[in-house]
């Protein structure tokens, strides 16, 4: 053996003996530390791995080198590998972060199909997808029925029974007023537009001077003076598939429709009582937004039957702006009301006030 391997010897025998005194005074450092940390710290992958170097696992030649260099640096990669594992520790109790509601423009991610979303007072369009898609409105159609019945000026005390004219033998829907039940026009019209009753609406029309068939004419005829091209009624309730219309035409119905104080009274009622041949029966609004404190509605309406999806359509106070909301064809339960909801922090947040405030869509027309 040549002094050169005594030499490489020596090194060696030296660098395991100041490794297993580092081993040996990590374990202690480690010992003193609570157990819940430790199990903790076994969870992570940084953890172990630099648990099973320091104990003489299979190590990097550079981390053997560094070590026969100077042997002190193993205790300094123990306290690095310590204070990495009490950081995955922190991390592990974090919140998740939400997931984006915006895409890479910055608009809201909305679910429903068509939608229109515009400054009533300007008439400014704030976003839109699809909205000269003509589609099945449903529901919505209730806010015509309305304002045709509301410019008839009729006697809103009069009461009218409902008949079996009513009862809707196109889809079967259900209705919490039975054939034969009376009730004053003003309550008809309330709980058409509150709750979507297909059987008032149907009465509405019916009771109109002419019929259905003159209550239709006129519906369109009102259509036709407010400018709505893509509109065209077939009747009052919105069961016919054949009632359509277009999201930009529903924001001027939505900004007519709010001026009539009783549509915005009626369509905004969260619940209400009337009595059905002697007994109370309360009314609730389709639209649950009505009753949330965070929202200032002046006019609401929901629809739905399978040709047109989910719909909604609000007039509401963001940014004490009035703003007209059209969502139509929504996929599932709550997607309508979730839409609202993203639309509504979307305006909120400041960096889209700033961008609306110097780069907005022209009016719709």
């Amino acid at each position: 053996m040549n002094i050169r391997s005594i030499v490489f010897s020596l090194l060696g025998v030296f660098a395991l003996h100041s490794a297993q005194n580092a081993d040996a005074a990590s374990h202690h450092a480690t010992a003193q530390k609570p157990a819940t940390n430790k199990r903790a710290s076994e969870k992570s992958d940084k953890g172990d791995k630099a648990e099973k170097t320091a104990k003489g696992g299979k190590t990097a030649p550079r981390e053997q080198q560094a070590r026969a260099e100077k042997p002190g640096k193993a205790q300094l990669a123990r306290l690095r590998a310590d204070k990495a594992r009490a950081g995955v520790q922190a991390a592990s109790f974090a919140p998740t972060p939400k997931g984006p509601e915006v895409d890479h423009e910055g608009n809201p991610l909305l679910q429903s199909a068509a939608f229109m979303i515009a400054d009533q007072s300007t008439g400014a369009v704030l976003l839109e997808k699809n909205s000269d898609s003509v589609v099945p409105i449903a529901s919505i159609t209730k806010l015509m029925t309305a304002m045709v019945v509301l410019d008839g000026h009729p006697n809103l005390a009069e009461t009218m029974k409902v008949s079996t004219e009513d009862v809707d033998t196109l889809r079967g829907s259900s209705s919490h007023l039975p054939v034969g039940v009376e009730l004053s026009r003003e309550d008809m019209l309330r709980v058409a537009l509150m709750s979507s009753e297909n059987r008032a609406a149907s009465a509405l029309a019916r009771y109109y001077p002419g019929g259905l068939p003159a209550f239709v004419v006129a519906m369109n005829r009102k259509a036709q003076a407010l400018g709505l091209r893509d509109t065209h009624f077939s009747d009052s309730t919105g069961l016919n598939s054949a009632n359509v219309s277009s999201a930009r035409d529903l924001v001027k119905m939505v900004s007519a429709a709010s001026r009539y104080p009783l549509i915005r009274e009626f369509s905004t009622t969260a619940s209400y009582s009337v009595a059905l041949n002697g007994r109370p029966r309360q009314f609730n609004n389709t639209n649950g937004l009505v009753k949330s404190p965070d929202w200032q509605i002046g006019v609401s309406k929901t629809g739905f039957i399978n040709e047109s999806g989910k719909c909604l359509v609000m007039q509401a106070w963001l940014l004490n702006k009035p703003v007209i909301i059209v969502l139509l064809d929504s996929f599932g339960r709550y997607t309508r009301v979730a839409d609202a909801q993203r639309v509504k922090r979307w305006l909120e947040s400041a960096a889209v006030q700033q961008r609306l405030a110097s780069n907005t869509r022209g009016p719709a027309t």
